[in-house]
């Protein structure tokens, strides 16, 4: 059982940091082992997710997850909406899977097999040593008593110069997501067919990999994986370029009582400095959440791997939904050009002006 490996906020309590936090992963567990156990009771049935990776010509990055899911009664609403994707889901259903904790997950991908564990969540994450040329491959994951599921890879190029990492809330869709209740209502209630796309930003990105062909488009979110397939559709049924989603878990960490949305984007967005030294990123986010502080904490370190930084600006009335947005700073002694615009098409002129489009 995982335990926390320093002292909690909490620990003026009773019980020593480590006590509350092994309690709390305790009872994590014991809910989600029952969650397990009435999911069979239901007749749930094992299911691998696989989801869109990425990699170089000597590694791949491999995401999914394992979990006991309901299987769709033929013919109904979600039956379509699992086999086309064309029926409006909501949000609730993405959540009804229950994780299965340290599954055995066999990883097939260029001739290559890789046998790894998922973690306690159910999610796989791992880099896997194989040549593949540069493309879109095929990774195969499988685990005991479900349907193999594919996974797209993206091997960029030894010589890729320039890559996009995107947000996804109030950058490309408008959600307002820092708002608790609007929050989870867009997350739990809304249909995914409800979600607007931002003004412009669909027509950006697609340009953008047209003047840069062999560039990634990577959509870094602090979103649950849970709402990967939502998100997938709403991106592609909105016209964006395909990309791997790099998303979060909800829960316990070792130290912390909720996941930090704010360390997930740093930890990314330094990994890929280092996987892909010689690239140059334009980082795109808003105003709404703390995108303009974590991207300039980013460039501080790494300037000379960041192209230009892009922010969207909420909206009067999205900032109101948002509760506020952060206050464009003073960027005038940073040596990497800083946009702002409330859609596409004003970041898309100011590329333009840095000969980025």
């Amino acid at each position: 059982m995982d335990m926390a490996s320093q002292e909690s906020p909490l620990s003026g309590t009773s019980l020593s940091g480590t006590r509350v936090f092994r309690l709390a992963h305790w009872l994590s567990d014991s809910i989600n082992t029952a969650r397990l156990k009435l999911a069979r009771r239901w007749k749930f049935e094992p299911k691998t997710i696989a989801y869109q990776g990425y990699g170089s010509t000597e590694w791949v990055r491999v995401l999914g997850r394992v979990v006991l899911a309901s299987k769709p009664v033929p013919g109904s609403r979600a039956d379509h909406a699992a086999r086309n994707g064309t029926e409006n889901v909501r949000g609730w259903r993405a959540f009804t899977s229950v994780p299965i904790p340290r599954s055995e997950v066999e990883i097939e991908v260029g001739g290559t097999v890789t046998k790894v564990k998922a973690d306690r969540g159910g999610l796989v994450d791992i880099d896997i040593p194989v040549s593949l040329a540069p493309g879109w491959h095929t990774a195969i994951l499988r685990s005991p008593d479900a349907e193999p599921a594919e996974a797209s890879i993206l091997v960029i190029a030894p010589d890729t110069k320039f890559g996009i990492v995107s947000d996804i809330d109030d950058t490309v869709m408008v959600t307002a997501l820092p708002r608790p209740f609007l929050a989870l209502w867009n997350t739990f209630v809304l249909s995914e067919r409800a979600r607007m796309a931002t003004p412009g930003m669909a027509v950006l990105l697609d340009r953008l990999t047209v003047e840069h062909p062999d560039a990634p488009v990577i959509y870094l979110s602090t979103g649950p994986w849970n709402a990967a397939p939502t998100l997938a559709r709403f991106l592609t049924r909105n016209m964006y370029p395909a990309g791997p989603l790099l998303l979060t878990d909800w829960g316990l960490t070792q130290d912390r009582w909720f996941r930090s949305g704010q360390e997930h984007k740093r930890r990314n967005l330094e990994r890929l400095a280092a996987e892909f030294p010689h690239m140059r990123w334009l980082l795109i986010g808003d105003n709404g959440q703390h995108d303009e502080q974590i991207y300039s904490q980013f460039t501080q370190h790494n300037a000379d791997k960041v192209a230009a930084i892009a922010i969207r600006q909420l909206s009067v009335s999205e900032a109101v939904f948002a509760g506020g947005h952060s206050e464009d700073g003073d960027h005038s002694a940073s040596t990497v050009p800083w946009i702002y615009s409330p859609d596409g098409a004003g970041i898309a002129r100011q590329l333009r002006e840095l000969e980025l489009l």
